[in-house]
């Protein structure tokens, strides 16, 4: 590897400040995923909504945060929204809007997806019980959904966890910062961006396993009933195919 002498010492001493670095991350993402979470339910129900002007501005909203870069729209609510209104805004509170209106679109589009497939009959006892519609949405549909959607749910929330390395850019101590910011001192990238790689994988991996094995589990289940005699491990194996016959 044309001669190039690894230093561990450097990954020893970066190790600390870097979990410093996770923990600023976990905290961005945690908070993110919260209040999308929320704020996708009256997107999502706008979304259907039969009423035109309301119907399309959800859509024009979760198309915007859809198919534009998240490296864009965190500039622009860091730079631009200060300038329109003559606010300032820190980075990370920056790094929270931009995080949770992009993945507020994602969710939305999850979550109607789940109310959809709600079955018509359950809406109509709802409605048979005299239940109003925010009672529907919060005792039949949003649960439903929900569950129906949490493989997808949760895989958006792996994917912000990754995404949220782009606050680094607006000088938010995340991992990412951190990371940088070490590399540039000591001039050791190759063990330091390594460990950052180790240190997002460590995190989101695991949740993949789970996200995998949820999946599947639900699939079987909705073929056949509750899986077999399969051990919990096995069915944690990526692209293990579960018997259906």
């Amino acid at each position: 590897m044309n001669g190039y002498e690894f230093d561990w010492a450097v990954v020893a001493d970066a190790f600390p400040l870097m979990l410093h670095g996770l923990v600023v991350t976990l905290e961005l993402t945690v908070i993110t995923i919260a209040i999308s979470m929320v704020l996708a339910v009256p997107v999502a129900v706008a979304r259907m909504s039969e009423i035109e002007l309301v119907r399309w501005g959800a859509q024009a909203y979760i198309e915007v945060f859809r198919c534009t870069p998240m490296l864009v729209q965190l500039f622009w609510i860091f730079y631009a929204l200060p300038a329109l209104t003559g606010l300032t805004i820190s980075g990370f509170t920056s790094a929270i809007i931009a995080l949770s209106a992009n993945l507020t679109a994602f969710m939305a589009e999850a979550y109607r997806s789940g109310f959809q497939a709600v079955p018509v009959e359950q809406v109509e006892a709802g409605q048979m019980l005299r239940l109003t519609r925010l009672q529907q949405l919060r005792y039949i549909i949003v649960p439903q959904a929900i569950r129906q959607q949490t493989p997808v749910i949760l895989s958006l929330n792996i994917s912000i966890f990754k995404d949220s390395a782009l606050v680094s850019t607006i000088a938010v101590a995340d991992l990412m910062f951190v990371a940088n910011t070490i590399s540039s001192e000591t001039y050791r990238s190759l063990e330091v961006f390594t460990l950052a790689a180790v240190i997002y994988f460590a995190v989101a991996f695991p949740v993949s396993l789970a996200t995998s094995n949820l999946e599947r589990r639900m699939q079987q289940n909705s073929a056949r009933g509750a899986t077999g005699g399969q051990n919990f491990l096995s069915r944690m194996i990526p692209g293990r195919r579960v018997a259906t016959a």
